[in-house]
Parts: structure tokens; sequence; C-alpha cells
């Protein structure tokens, strides 16, 4: 078996031994992958704490047959985000980014640009100006287009007609923002306001919030909404999702 080399965010980690560990990581090069770390629980041992959680390391893994855990080999730090460790709002997002990436993931599945948006997601998060709820809700509009779930924001999502500026509500189900004619068959709708919509759009367009982003009505019903369908997509809601802030 030949050794493949990547770079992977640890996004959980499970003991599997006395001394050895299960780990999944999300890998700019294939994806998400499940590897054994022979060794990995020892104080010293190849790994040393490259495989605490939302560490990026340099790895080198053999590939198993399908079905069966990679073996890993080597893993070195390259980065870590010590902004976590000091804002609690932060790292409980941070540990939502995990969460999405670990569950809502393909093994073998690589999204090199999901993955640099990881990254810069958690680079960003606890930085002086830069506003947890917003940056978060960026990720999550990425995370949506790369999985082909993008809301849409243009257009009435089931007639595809033009949008009204009053009377708007979002359906998760529809996949997006609804036409006051459509919303009646859409039991999972919730209003939208005008300043939300507008935000929304600003958010996928431009990457940011712009003249919304000092509003916290407007970052609370983004937040509830984009929550809302990632709970819908997934089937169920995710674990850390009641602890984010807008």
């Amino acid at each position: 078996m030949a050794a493949e080399k990547a770079l992977a965010l640890v996004l959980r980690t499970t003991d599997w031994s006395e001394t050895s560990r299960i780990a999944t990581l999300w890998t700019r090069e294939f994806g998400k992958v499940r590897v054994l770390a022979k060794g990995g629980r020892r104080l010293k041992s190849n790994f040393e704490s490259a495989l605490d959680l939302l560490t990026v390391c340099r790895i080198v893994l053999l590939r198993k047959s399908s079905g069966s855990l990679d073996l890993l080999t080597e893993a070195q730090v390259a980065e870590r985000f010590p902004r976590l460790r000091t804002d609690l709002q932060a790292l409980y997002t941070a540990y939502y980014v995990a969460e999405l990436l670990a569950d809502w993931t393909e093994d073998y599945d690589p999204h090199p640009s999901l993955f640099d948006e990881t990254l810069e997601t958690l680079r960003n998060l606890g930085a002086p100006g830069i506003a947890t709820g917003p940056r978060l809700a960026r990720f999550e509009l990425v995370l949506l287009r790369e999985f082909g779930y993008s809301p849409v924001l243009d257009k009435c999502a089931v007639c595809e007609g033009q949008l009204p500026s009053e009377s708007l509500s979002f359906g998760p189900a529809a996949g997006g923002v609804l036409c006051p004619r459509c919303q009646s068959k859409q039991r999972d709708r919730r209003p939208l306001s005008l300043s939300a919509w507008q935000a929304l759009r600003r958010l996928s367009e431009a990457g940011d919030l712009g003249p919304f982003a000092t509003n916290q009505a407007v970052r609370a019903e983004v937040r509830q909404l984009l929550g809302q369908y990632v709970t819908y997509l997934m089937g169920r809601r995710p674990r850390l999702l009641p602890y984010l802030e807008s």
C-alpha cells in the first residue's frame, strides 16, 4: 500500500484501546477519512498532540480497503487556533463547524474550496472586529453551496416568480424564499422580513452582512433561519446549534 499525504483538520477522536485512537479527519485532498492511530493515546508517540480536536495537521496514511479504517502513520501539527481557548462562543461555533463536517460529509468526497473556507472561518472566530454569528452564516452558505443546497433567494423557490418586497417567508422544504401565492402549501414556512432577506442576499453574494452587520434583530433572524434550514436538510437538529449566538 502506498502512503498518502494530506493536510487535515481533526473533527473527532475516540479511544480504541489502551494505546490507540480512532480519528475522523477532514482533509483537503481526500475529504473525510477515518483513521486508526496506533499508539495515539501514549504520551510520547509519533502523533504527539497533533490529534487534538480542531488541530490542523500534516498527515501520512495508508489507505485500506472499503469498509476498513485507514492507518495513520504520521501526524504533525501545522496550525492551531489559540483564540478558541479564550472565547467560549467562538469555541462553540468551531465545534458546530466540526459537527457539520463530521456528520454531513461523505468519506473520500473532497471539497478543497470548502476546506479552505473552513480554515479561514476558524482563523476568524474570536478575532477582534469579526462577529461570530455572521462569520458562521457565511460558512454555512458556502457549505450549502458545495453540497448543492444553496437557498433560492432571488426568486420564489416554488413558482420562480419575482418576489415582492413584503409578505415573504422561507420554506426549508422548498429550499428558499416563497412569494405570498406559494406559501399556503409549505407547512414548515417561517416569516421572512425584508431586512433579513436582503441580508441573506448580501451574505450570499458578497460574503458579509454589510449594513446589516450591527442589526441584532436581523442577525438573530438569519441565525434562526439557517439553523432551521440546516436542521431540515440533516434530518435532525445539530447538537451544538442551541449554543450558538447571532
